[in-house]
């Protein structure tokens, strides 16, 4: 038989949001100690009466604790337990020192003031029209929340979801999750087919519904996409189906079917010759990857071509000229892609660091100049951009920027009713451009204009699904200038060198330097624990004292992975309590988030106009707002506590999130603990990022694994077969 117990929550120990597990102290009626109670609570706030049932336990470490099994939260009765209430935070609009001055005012009468009396709080200090209108819709919304929160708990969702639930279908939360809790997987973020399974589960849908099935199958394809694939082959798709749903082939069979008479997804035959024909030797495309992929060849061809709205030019006289304006030598490679931008209507320029690709950027932009047209410039990040711009003297945005993303009207405005205005489109680090963002683009660019895609192949392939740089190259439909030589100031520095070397699969000697600093070093550490105490012992000490670099503004970790010792995570953790110890912040979301921070946006936000990979830093917290504050390049951008689920500390940041960046001293990782991500074009990629200084630590043996494995995977598009001339599909 259960125990009973009712008490006032006095203080929050611990509560994690995503599944509402808290651990609270109840100050009870008898009892001259206060009681730890643990269990899953949502939202729970200090003053709040709790009525439950649950079993008395004994921690070998905190002792006796009260287990919840159950619970009734009450409201507050009392005027010490109403400003306690009032003022954790639970209303936004009221922090501890306004709950005090309208506790003070309306004593045990504040909740029913509040509640039906809203206008009377014009009498209380600080209060004005603005913050009566806050305080009423916050009231509202946390008694509909809780009704929420109530159904979800039960259910196994967390409080930190249920705002979430509630902030995307309001009032219509508890019928939309009741009728398809699969929508939850698609529609909010941080919600995955797993959570919205168990919930369905609970809520009695059959293992073998045609709504699973369905949801299923989209899962597993938006996790595919997420592994960068736009689309994957109809067998391999229905066995991974089958793996993770449990369920038989016919039903995922008829599941294919009905998400395709949706147009959820579109199903293409592979077989081009009848001869040659394989049963089921089919691509399975979400659609948003097929219209963007088929869009992509047919506007490259489009723009292939199309007249030009510049007038001819003569290439070689134009390199002649250039090179005389700019008081420079060009190398015969990079006069040759100077002659073929002068030329082509599309090109690619490509080429490692070091051999030159802003120099020819400035050539080509020079010649364009003399002749008058209009030349806009991009590139996929913000920081990409401010390079851009820094090299070039020239204005440049980020893609998104430059399509003029609008949150209001949800999509781009710039496309092809309202096409950019340029004769010239020259985009920089374009291995980072996915499939859906290049298909944006080629819908803005006018068909008269040229366009130069200039990035590096070797580096890792884009974050989001695609790999258009080189399915543009591996068609041979657009001009490629590929530029291998190392121009002769970068031959002056290692990380370049090393860069090179590594991307040749060779791996770099390191040897004590004899006098000058260096800008490239290797400190072997065996152990991973080793590895996180050197990292921290260089960014917090040793770089700052030899190099005079910021430990937070100049220097960046990068890893190749999220968990474990050396991960993203674990890095993150003990670099924020070397960095910014500070006590005061805010725990959400399993994070603790501190003034001053250095954190990253993980999620495109195109209401606040923040990107996936914008690196800031936390400028405000204020709690009785329940708001805090992100400066992104001195533009300050504000966050409910609620959604710091799209935000992540930045001390350390991954390989892949790095990309477009580049940082004046970047240190990395390399041990065997990474294993399954040790490749290539990753430790390449880690190592271009650093502008001044690149430190590796970890193990030669690893280092070694990663130079030598160019087994990168493989991403299913088929953007290269639809561009190839030849091409019959």
């Amino acid at each position: 038989m259960l125990a009973e117990l009712q008490g006032q929550i006095e203080r929050i120990t611990f509560s994690n949001e995503e599944n509402g597990f808290t651990i609270a102290k109840v100050k009870v009626p008898g009892r001259q100690d206060l009681v730890c109670v643990v269990g899953n609570l949502m939202a729970p706030a200090p003053g709040e009466i709790l009525r439950m049932q649950g079993e008395w336990t004994s921690h070998p470490k905190f002792g006796e604790q009260f287990k919840i099994a159950y619970y009734k939260s009450m409201v507050p009765a009392t005027v010490a337990g109403i400003q306690k209430y009032l003022g954790s935070g639970l209303i936004k609009g009221i922090g501890p020192v306004m709950a005090k001055r309208i506790v003070k005012k309306f004593g045990e009468q504040t909740l029913e003031v509040i509640e039906g009396e809203a206008e009377k709080l014009f009498s209380v200090e600080g209060i004005g029209a603005k913050r009566v209108r806050m305080i009423q819709k916050a009231w509202a919304d946390q008694k509909e929340i809780r009704d929420v929160m109530i159904f979800l708990q039960s259910h196994g969702v967390g409080s930190g979801y249920a705002t979430k639930i509630f902030k995307q279908y309001g009032n219509e939360a508890i019928r939309v999750v009741t009728e398809n809790p699969y929508r939850l997987a698609t529609d909010i973020f941080g919600i995955g087919f797993v959570t919205a399974d168990r919930i369905a589960e609970r809520l009695g849908f059959a293992k073998d519904c045609e709504l699973r099935a369905e949801a299923g199958i989209l899962y597993v394809l938006h996790e595919l996409s997420d592994e960068g694939h736009v689309y994957y082959p109809y067998e391999p798709l229905t066995e991974k189906c089958k793996e993770v749903l449990g369920i038989d082939r016919e039903v995922i069979v008829k599941a294919f079917a009905t998400i395709a008479s949706n147009e959820l997804i579109v199903i293409e035959d592979l077989n081009e010759e009848l001869e040659n024909f394989k049963e089921n030797n089919k691509a399975v495309y979400l659609i948003k990857f097929h219209i963007s992929e088929t869009s992509i060849a047919r506007r490259l061809g489009i723009l292939l071509n199309g007249l030009k709205s510049i007038r001819s030019i003569d290439a070689e006289k134009a390199v002649e000229w250039v090179q005389e304006k700019l008081s420079i030598t060009l190398a015969d490679k990079q006069a040759e892609a100077v002659k073929a931008a002068c030329g082509s209507k599309v090109m690619v320029l490509t080429g490692r660091p070091g051999t030159g690709k802003t120099t020819i950027i400035n050539c080509i932009l020079k010649i364009y100049q003399a002749l008058g047209v209009k030349i806009l410039l991009a590139a996929p990040t913000g920081r990409a951009a401010k390079r851009m711009s820094e090299a070039t003297g020239g204005e440049s945005k980020t893609i998104h920027r430059l399509l003029e993303f609008s949150p209001k009207m949800a999509g781009f405005q710039k496309n092809e009713q309202n096409p950019l205005d340029c004769n010239l489109l020259i985009v920089d680090e374009f291995s980072m451009v996915d499939c859906v963002l290049m298909h944006h683009l080629l819908k803005a660019v006018p068909p008269h204009a040229a366009l130069i895609m200039v990035g590096d192949v070797n580096q890792l392939p884009s974050v989001g699904a695609g790999n258009v740089l080189n399915d543009i190259i591996s068609s041979r439909r657009v001009p490629v200038v590929e530029l291998s030589e190392i121009y002769r100031q970068a031959r002056q520095s290692s990380i370049i060198v090393n860069a090179h070397k590594i991307n040749s699969g060779i791996v770099p000697s390191f040897k004590a330097c004899d006098g000058d600093l260096d800008d490239f070093f290797f400190i072997h550490k065996e152990e991973p624990e080793e590895v996180v105490e050197m990292i921290l012992e260089l960014v917090t000490r040793r770089i700052p004292d030899r190099f005079g670099y910021d430990p937070v503004d100049d220097i960046q970790v990068l890893t190749p992975m999220h968990r474990g010792a050396v991960g993203a995570g674990n890095l993150n953790s003990r670099l924020q309590e070397a960095l910014n110890p500070s006590a005061a912040g805010v725990n959400r979301w399993g994070r603790s988030f501190r003034a001053r921070d250095k954190v990253m946006q993980i999620k495109n936000n195109y209401d606040k106009e923040v990107f996936n990979g914008d690196i800031g830093r936390i400028t405000g917290i204020d709690e009785e707002a329940q708001e805090l504050t992100i400066s992104f390049d001195g533009r300050e951008v504000d966050y409910d506590f609620a959604d710091l689920d799209e935000v992540v500390l930045a001390y350390a940041v991954s390989v892949h999130k790095a990309q477009g960046s580049q940082y004046p001293v970047v240190v990395i990782p390399v041990h065997t603990q990474h294993y399954m991500l040790l490749e290539r074009n990753l430790i390449y990629t880690g190592i271009t990022r650093g502008r001044k200084l690149v430190v590796l630590v970890g193990t030669p043996k690893a280092l070694a694994i990663a130079v030598k494995n160019n087994r990168t995977l493989k991403r299913y598009t088929g953007l290269a077969e639809r561009l190839a001339p030849a091409r019959r599909r």
